[in-house]
């Protein structure tokens, strides 16, 4: 006789569970190994000027963004459960970076870096917290409306942050609209050629995105910027290049810092940690769904775990996973994780021997990238659908975006998580209550409100909350009952039945609620009966013995069976 539980895994699967590469290399095939090579060195030459711009924009040395994606992409390989999802820094993760990291380091480059890569470790330390807990449940929180209207928010600050180098000049600004007031300020002093750099990067982006995709464009263009800046000397006539970048591979070591020592980080961390998880998720899920294989989102915790930790070894910041990056390398043929690790091997020698031809790249070519790759977050046609279909997800939107405009990335991440639960509880608490009439010619009810055709219910009067009955909204259905009964006439109804068929749900203080309506309709003389209730509901009906009070409750019982009764009891 076997003690093992029927619903124990065997230990392969928790094996491939815990490290996916157990699942897709024992069924690799070799004709794969073509595709995935291809689709890593296709990754690698998209990642490289993109890397460099977010790098940039987080207030950090332009290698770092790399490093992010040559260590980050190893990572994940090791502990992701998906199979085309690809890792690195993002636009609304450098920028977050930028807006937080800058006050914690007060002003010291060295310690700049420093917390950088401490928010990588605690990103991957609370990862493996989350995973402990199943925490991945409490993403499911955030709406996709929500995240319409934070992806947006998102893109605007990002590309206003972008704006001062495309046209030479300064900038600054604590937020959006700070940064848009300095910049229109600054707009006499701009460079007419800087300008004219970026304007020509966005034209060859853009027309050779629509042209060719799937294919580096960016990488074309950051080649053909360099060799302008080369040849007609653009340095000496005031565009602002990248200059020298360190050669090499990064040094491995862990934070010199602890997080004691550094307020704010752990905050900071849970909002990169809400960033990359959506994301990350979100991209992978699409993937999975295509291509036919499971994706197991708490697995992805450890995914995105190890990728944070190996940036933060290479003395990189946070990474994520990301929809572009992971399309481009889909499209080039990627097959398994082992994308990754080809797209690490070919950045690893991007940093050993092309380092040095990278000098002479623009800023306003990187501004033109992140301007490009930060507009497919401004959904506009989205944003007019929600207003359309409904005005409520709009408002959540709507929250979200004014919220990352005013507060910053952050703190906007924080309000878009908060205005999403807050949206579900308003939601939860106003449950329509459908008053039933009887579907002409049926042995049917309906709600009346939808149907006026519907026939009325003599004597009785039968009511359908459309929801799961909680604390929120127990009262807002008592209160809706007892004023549909005060509007019928004196002594009319003799029976109310509760149908409870819409309401998978109950917690006790609903189950007080129909305890208290009860004993109102009993003083009036109304009988009182429930019907539909789903089995858990059931259970604790019974076991709070309200069952017994209400005559009992089975699922045999019918809506139409108790009003038939009723009426023939009135003949």
């Amino acid at each position: 006789m076997s003690l093992s539980r029927p619903d124990a895994v065997p230990v392969p699967a928790r094996r491939t569970a815990l490290f996916p590469p157990f699942g897709w290399l024992r069924g690799y095939s070799r004709e794969w190994l073509r595709g995935d090579l291809v689709a890593g060195v296709t990754l690698a030459a998209y990642a490289l000027p993109v890397a460099l711009a977010y790098a940039t924009l987080a207030g950090l040395p332009p290698q770092v963004g790399v490093y992010g994606y040559m260590l980050g992409g190893l990572g994940y390989a090791l502990l992701g459960s998906s199979r085309h999802l690809a890792i690195g820094p993002t636009s609304a993760i450098s920028l977050m970076v930028a807006a937080n990291v800058g006050v914690m380091a007060g002003g010291d480059a060295a310690r700049y870096a420093e917390i950088a890569s401490l928010a990588a470790f605690t990103v991957a330390l609370l990862c493996v917290i989350s995973w402990a807990l199943r925490l991945s449940v409490l993403v499911k929180l955030i709406s996709d409306s929500i995240l319409v209207g934070f992806k947006a928010g998102a893109g605007i600050t990002i590309a206003v942050t972008q704006l001062p180098a495309l046209f030479g000049v300064a900038g600054g600004g604590h937020n959006t609209i700070e940064r848009l007031v300095m910049l229109a300020g600054q707009l006499p002093g701009l460079k007419p050629l800087t300008l004219g750099v970026g304007l020509a990067g966005l034209v060859l982006l853009v027309a050779g995105g629509k042209a060719l995709p799937g294919r580096p464009i960016a990488l074309g263009v950051v080649v053909l910027s360099i060799l302008a800046a080369s040849l007609f000397g653009l340095a000496s006539q005031g565009v602002v290049i990248t200059g020298s970048i360190p050669a090499g591979l990064p040094e491995i070591g862990l934070p010199s810092l602890r997080l004691s020592e550094v307020e704010g980080i752990v905050p900071l961390a849970a909002g990169c940690l809400l960033l990359a998880y959506i994301e990350g998720v979100s991209a992978a899920r699409s993937f999975a769904e295509k291509h036919g294989y499971a994706l197991n989102p708490r697995q992805e915790f450890l995914g995105i775990g190890a990728a944070n930790l190996m940036a933060g070894l290479g003395h990189g910041y946070p990474v994520a996973g990301g929809l572009s990056q992971s399309a481009v390398a889909e499209k080039a043929g990627s097959r398994t994780p082992l994308t990754l690790v080809f797209a690490s091997a070919t950045l690893a020698l991007c940093l050993v021997f092309l380092t040095g031809l990278l000098a002479n790249l623009p800023k306003a070519t990187l501004a033109a990238v992140v301007l490009t790759a930060v507009a497919g977050l401004i959904n506009i046609p989205e944003l007019l659908r929600l207003w359309r279909v409904s005005r409520v997800d709009f408002a959540a939107a709507a929250v979200a975006l004014v919220g990352v405009l005013l507060l910053g990335i952050l703190q906007g991440i924080l309000l878009a998580a908060l205005a999403s639960v807050l949206m579900m509880l308003v939601r939860a608490s106003r449950p329509h209550v459908a008053f039933l009439g009887r579907v002409p010619g049926t042995s049917h009810y309906s709600d009346m409100a939808r149907h006026p055709e519907n026939e009325t219910i003599p004597g009785a009067l039968a009511f359908r909350p459309e929801g799961s009955l909680l604390y929120v909204n127990a009262e807002n259905v008592q209160d809706a009952v007892l004023a549909r009964l005060a509007a019928q006439p004196q002594g009319s109804v003799r029976l109310v039945v509760c149908d409870l068929s819409s309401s998978p749900n109950m917690d006790l203080s609903a189950l007080g609620m129909l305890r208290k309506l009860h004993a109102t309709l009993a003083g009036q003389g109304i009988r009182f009966v429930i019907t539909g209730a789903h089995g858990r509901v059931r259970d604790l009906l019974r076991r709070d013995g309200f069952a017994d009070v209400v005559g009992g409750i089975s699922r045999a019982t019918t809506l139409a069976a108790v009003l038939e009764e009723a009426e023939g009891a009135r003949a």
